[in-house]
């Protein structure tokens, strides 16, 4: 992976493969996330968004909120009929929260770094449908998201009807949520392929999808 992926997936998939299959299923797995905004997080976590989203509304996005560096996150932006879609790597030029003389500043003013690649529609879409079910029955209706200490991850993806389904929390180490975070990483690659590159990112891509399928139907089936 390159080192944008890392800092996003790596700690997931160390997870899970550390685990044989007998242990994971003996394991209870936590996931540490719940719905909406966490305490206390909603001023720094929105003044990020709007400062990677730039006025466009992405269709999903998942945006890190580190303890110290600089913040980070994946949006995909609808295109226009069948065209495709826009998948975007965004990183701060800055950290946004910095705290002098006790009080907390956010740094709005910059200039993030941006990346972005074209995303088949198709893909894309699947992606979607995917992470808003997997976020839907994995994270319930009922659990709100819980203040914690270091780095937050904020999921939001769209329903059908453009309705945004909001998750925040720990990164997920294990359940199919943690499949997400293998996905996040294959697209970050993707930002930064060649064109041919991008291709083999894709196909691994849809690759997880199955996977995150398969376990979503054993989970609810």
């Amino acid at each position: 992976m390159t080192s944008r992926a890392l800092g996003l997936a790596a700690a997931a998939l160390a997870a899970q493969l550390a685990m044989s299959p007998a242990a994971r299923a003996q394991e209870a797995c936590t996931v540490e996330l719940g719905r909406g905004w966490p305490p206390a997080t909603e001023n720094y976590g929105s003044a990020v968004e709007q400062l990677f989203f730039a006025g466009a509304k992405p269709v999903l996005s998942l945006t890190r909120l580190p303890a110290r560096s600089v913040e980070s996150g994946v949006q995909l932006f609808a295109g226009e009929g069948e065209g495709d879609w826009r998948l975007r790597f965004t990183e701060a030029d800055e950290r946004v929260e910095v705290w002098s003389g006790g009080k907390r500043e956010l740094r709005v003013g910059q200039q993030p770094d941006v990346v972005e690649v074209p995303m088949p529609a198709a893909l894309a879409r699947r992606v979607v449908a995917n992470w808003q079910r997997a976020l839907g029955t994995q994270v319930p209706s009922d659990r709100a998201a819980a203040f914690h200490e270091g780095e937050v991850l904020l999921f939001v993806v769209d329903d059908a009807a453009g309705q945004p389904l909001r998750v925040s929390g720990l990164q997920p180490g294990c359940g199919p949520v943690a499949n997400l975070m293998e996905q996040v990483g294959l697209m970050i690659e993707a930002t930064d392929d060649s064109d041919e590159k991008r291709f083999k990112r894709w196909r691994e891509l849809e690759q997880s999808l199955d996977r995150l399928e398969q376990t979503l139907a054993g989970a609810t089936g």
